[in-house]
């Protein structure tokens, strides 16, 4: 599984007071542990910023677990790397971070 099928299996939408918007998607945990949140929506820091792409070229991190030397340069706040947000990450690089991490963690 990559990060675009992840997100697309986690897709909820939700109506508020008659406007629809996309839930945020649950965490990304890791087969080590490592988490992070990846999300997209047309308020997060992502390419295309639409609520209901099929296919995201780039996506939003925030709080990951511990700080990862593959995400750094896109760090909001670099002096906080677990407590930032990291905008316009490509789904590439995200891929990659959940490989090295060793995949997605897969609960029985």
């Amino acid at each position: 599984m990559d990060i675009n099928q992840f997100l697309k299996e986690n897709r909820r939408f939700e109506n508020v007071v008659g406007m629809v918007w996309r839930e945020p998607a649950p965490r990304v945990v890791c087969a080590d542990g490592f988490s992070m949140s990846v999300q997209v929506s047309s308020g997060s820091y992502c390419t295309p910023r639409i609520d209901d792409a099929d296919f995201y070229s780039e996506a939003e991190i925030t709080l990951p677990s511990e700080v990862e030397p593959l995400i750094m340069e896109f760090a909001e706040r670099a002096d906080r790397p677990t407590f930032t947000v990291y905008g316009y990450v490509p789904v590439s690089i995200i891929d990659e971070v959940i490989a090295k991490h060793g995949g997605f963690r897969i609960e029985d």
